[in-house]
């Protein structure tokens, strides 16, 4: 690469053909202490609700199991959803988190509920969970974790005075302007929303607001990224994740398939192509030297502070064989 950018793994913890939600949670875990030696930045676990293919719905949890079985890379939420959640709860968690796993925790907050409306609705005992602003969300959150906050009759205790980073994460055009306005860090969720990236990146960029804990704009920018000893077996490999999408498009969500040389014919319609390519516009897949000329011209396109991936394959050892190359790739260590 023509420039060290960091990079760092987003994980859903999805649940494999023939395995359990404790296989999956013991994969994440496995993850981590896998790329930790190799130099990635963090380890950022995504909230997602009533999906029984997805194994992170309570991310804090699984953020605390991680950082208890690493040392050094920085673990956090990818996000967590702020209408899920009451700041304060929040403000607790990851208080108690930064207590036991000081300097190495992230909170990336969402506006969205990572779920379907009912169960949003239940997380906050049958409230309206769209009836909130998050910028006053996210500035409650910021006021709980301040030392300024101790003379205030509702306290974060653990919490207040606690150094834990607040990113806002998006995939609009909306969380850039605020991202900006607020002068917080920005990761764009371009692995599956890849259409705004650009557009968000520049708003954010042009209408940044120099704030207390940032001094000037930080970008985070996410990809699929499948790298193997050949092109052809990073398709390969990519093939389980090709049929993941198509779940999540025709609404027939699966456990993870293990990958195929020939997917099924629907997958090969011209509509659906059409449809997995824009929601996987974002997709690296091929040898070293293949990602490597990719990579250049999406960080060059973007000028990212750092790279989040998500590279879903099936085989434990061939994933952590493409962290590896990746890596490599990347110039880390």
């Amino acid at each position: 690469m023509k420039k060290r950018t960091d990079i760092s793994i987003l994980e859903l913890g999805p649940v494999k053909e023939g395995q359990t939600l404790e296989d999956a949670m013991e994969d994440i875990v496995g993850n981590a202490q896998f790329v930790e030696p190799l130099g990635y930045k963090r380890i950022w676990v995504a909230e997602h609700h009533n999906m029984p293919t997805i194994s992170t719905a309570a991310n804090v949890l699984v953020i605390g199991h991680i950082a208890q079985h690493t040392k050094t890379i920085r673990v956090g939420s990818g996000g967590i959803m702020l209408p899920n959640h009451t700041p304060l709860a929040i403000a607790e968690q990851f208080g108690t988190l930064d207590v036991l796993y000081p300097g190495r925790i992230d909170l990336g907050l969402g506006r969205a509920p990572g779920t379907d409306q009912l169960t949003a609705a239940a997380l906050r005992r049958g409230t309206n969970a769209f009836a909130y602003d998050f910028k006053t969300d996210i500035e409650e959150l910021q006021r709980y974790f301040s030392s300024a906050n101790a003379d205030a009759r509702v306290r974060a205790i653990p919490g207040e005075g606690r150094d834990v980073p607040l990113w806002i994460l998006g995939s609009s055009t909306d969380s850039a302007f605020l991202a900006a306005e607020m002068g917080l860090p920005y990761a764009f969720a371009s692995h599956f929303a890849p259409h705004q990236l650009l557009t968000a990146l520049n708003i954010y960029r042009n209408n940044f607001k120099p704030s207390p804990t940032l001094a000037k704009p930080y970008t985070m920018v996410a990809a699929n990224v499948f790298v193997a000893d050949a092109t052809d077996e990073a398709r390969y490999l990519q093939s389980s994740f090709t049929q993941l999408v198509y779940g999540i498009l025709s609404q027939q969500r699966r456990k993870m398939p293990p990958p195929t040389h020939k997917l099924p014919d629907i997958l090969l319609q011209p509509e659906t192509q059409a449809a997995l390519r824009n929601m996987m516009y974002y997709t690296f897949s091929g040898d070293k030297e293949k990602v490597r000329t990719e990579l250049d011209i999406f960080l060059q396109e973007t000028q990212a502070d750092e790279l989040i991936i998500t590279n879903y394959i099936y085989d434990r050892d061939a994933r952590h064989h493409s962290f590896r190359l990746l890596a490599e790739v990347m110039g880390l260590g």
